[in-house]
């Protein structure tokens, strides 16, 4: 694979990406969707105690990272529009997986 030049739509793009926000707190991804610790551990990539302590009170407390509000933030805006993503872009963005040769889907 070749390496690619970045050319001002590369560099504008990555202006945008760069401003972009996308982020959910752990409080407001519970109250919207009815997951466990366990799950929202899963979905961040980190243990289920690091996510009771985004849930903590007072010393326990720790804030989380800004990865997993984008995580978070991710997930949420796959469960509300996976349908209207069309299918050459699900295929890029989350891959097929087999599990003992068949093909998973949503």
């Amino acid at each position: 694979m070749s390496l690619r030049d970045l050319g001002q739509r590369e560099i504008a793009l990555l202006k945008l990406y760069t401003r972009c926000q996308l982020g959910m707190s752990p409080q407001e991804f519970y109250a919207k969707w009815s997951v466990t610790h366990a799950q929202m551990a899963q979905i961040c990539g980190c243990s289920e105690p690091t996510v009771d302590r985004w849930f903590a009170r007072a010393k326990n407390y720790r804030p989380p990272e800004a990865l997993y509000l984008r995580r978070l933030a991710e997930m949420d805006l796959l469960w509300e529009s996976f349908e209207q993503i069309p299918p050459a872009l699900r295929q890029v963005l989350c891959p097929p997986t087999s599990d003992n040769g068949q093909e998973l889907s949503p």
